[in-house]
């Protein structure tokens, strides 16, 4: 059977794969297979309407009823889906992606997204069209819903609130035109901080920068946080289920560096286990240990390592990317309780993000990739495996282990490209091996 989801939902270009037919006929599948009532929310994407109203009419048409939270961060309706138990929720989005790009995100009853498994049971009714149709007097009804002033509620209610109020930090957020504008700004302000706005208003075309907030995109937030006298910068990606830092003297600190910030929190707290992926960062573990807890590493992608944190009942959870797990508010990526947890470090430790991303322990970070298709994925890492004369981790693609060093070469989930990563001690070592095993997978590639 082919395969519609990839690493986090169904994505592709609007109207050239990702059209209206693919929405009506997953809606469709999706309201077959849960059998009940279903939460929708879109990102700022332009073609958000016409998936939406396409998702919705498979699903109503299945005999289910829709509540439409409209636009939302991804966290936020999950957070609705949750609390309100229902069997299912239905995110518009492609994250991080260019514009041109949309997706279909599918969340279970739980608020977590989709194991392997489900979606699996979703693409065997999609792809055979058995799904159910409703008689006239029994199609679902849509219902409008508000779920932006409860999740910021339930965010703020984990977090020592007056402590970040005392402090009252200056927060620059750039949202990047994306979902965040509808919500965050508010977060900020309902904990006390006086709030400078970026790329605040909603647009699909991401006129300010580009979705994903990585270093180069975010030239206008380091460049403020250097000019001005703010504490604390913040980006988003395009559906805000991800938050970026940028510290008080406009130094960019990555994923990696505050996961490992703020699992050393909670560890420090409650002890356990923190799940994360095989392509984090080794300062996590040196953090997380030293503070006494655990690291347990997964494939990689948000709905692998939520699982994971779920059967290990751990403590903490999250990826290199900027996506932290907080498993007392919800077991997804959320960008505004990263946000407010950082926020609450800072307050209760009194020290400014510059100083809190000094105790990290510093390695050389390198990431590139090689175009792939899709096809030619399986073989690729199966050619690399065979001829790689060091021992390989398969846990997700091939991780490669040196002294003082690490590579992982993995195929990307959403893109038809393979990714390679490198960390070592030294910048100029990584990037040495980056290049060699560049060129290694370029070759087999061919």
């Amino acid at each position: 059977m082919p395969r519609l989801f990839g690493t986090n939902g169904v994505r592709g270009v609007t109207n050239d794969g990702m059209n209206v037919e693919l929405a009506l006929n997953l809606g469709r599948a999706i309201g077959s297979f849960f059998d009940g009532d279903v939460a929708i929310g879109t990102d700022t994407r332009t073609s958000n309407d016409m998936l939406k109203q396409a998702v919705v009419a498979g699903v109503t048409s299945t005999g289910c009823n829709v509540y439409d939270a409209g636009m939302v961060p991804s966290p936020a309706l999950q957070y609705y889906v949750r609390r309100h138990d229902l069997a299912a929720g239905v995110i518009i989005t492609a994250s991080h992606n260019p514009p041109e790009f949309n997706g279909i995100k599918v969340v279970a009853g739980d608020g977590t997204e989709l194991d392997a498994g489900t979606e699996e049971q979703i693409e065997q009714v999609y792809f055979s069209e058995t799904w159910r149709s409703s008689a006239w007097y029994d199609v679902g009804v849509v219902q409008s819903v508000a779920a932006i002033g409860g999740y910021l509620d339930g965010v703020a209610g984990m977090v020592d609130a007056a402590a970040i109020a005392e402090k009252q930090f200056t927060v620059v957020a750039d949202c990047g035109n994306g979902a965040g504008c509808v919500a965050y700004p508010y977060l900020l302000r309902q904990l006390g901080c006086r709030v400078v706005t970026l790329n605040a208003q909603p647009d699909g075309t991401f006129p300010g920068r580009d979705a994903e907030p990585v270093e180069e995109n975010l030239g206008e937030l380091i460049g403020l946080m250097q000019s001005g006298d703010a504490d604390l910068g913040v980006a988003y990606d395009g559906d805000a289920d991800r938050a970026i830092f940028v510290d008080e003297n406009g130094c960019y600190v990555s994923g990696d560096k505050t996961l490992a910030i703020t699992a050393a929190h909670a560890v420090e707290r409650h002890g356990g286990v923190v799940v994360t992926p095989v392509s984090t960062s080794s300062c996590v573990e040196d953090m997380v240990t030293a503070q006494g807890g655990t690291v347990r590493y997964t494939r990689v992608g948000s709905p692998v390592v939520a699982r994971a944190m779920i059967e290990m009942d751990a403590t903490f959870g999250g990826e290199e990317n900027g996506g932290l797990i907080f498993p007392g508010h919800q077991y997804c990526r959320d960008g505004g309780m990263a946000t407010a947890a950082v926020l609450e470090i800072m307050a209760l430790r009194d020290m400014p993000l510059s100083a809190l991303a000094d105790e990290v322990p510093g390695y050389a970070l390198v990431k590139t990739k090689v175009p792939c298709a899709n096809e030619q994925k399986q073989t690729v890492m199966q050619a690399f495996i065979d001829e790689e004369r060091r021992e390989v981790d398969t846990t997700d693609g091939a991780k490669v282990m040196y002294d003082d060093a690490w590579v992982l070469v993995r195929p990307s989930g959403t893109e038809p490209i393979v990714r390679v990563y490198v960390e070592a001690r030294e910048q100029e070592r990584a990037e040495e091996l980056a290049e060699q095993y560049k060129k290694r997978v370029a070759e087999l590639v061919g």
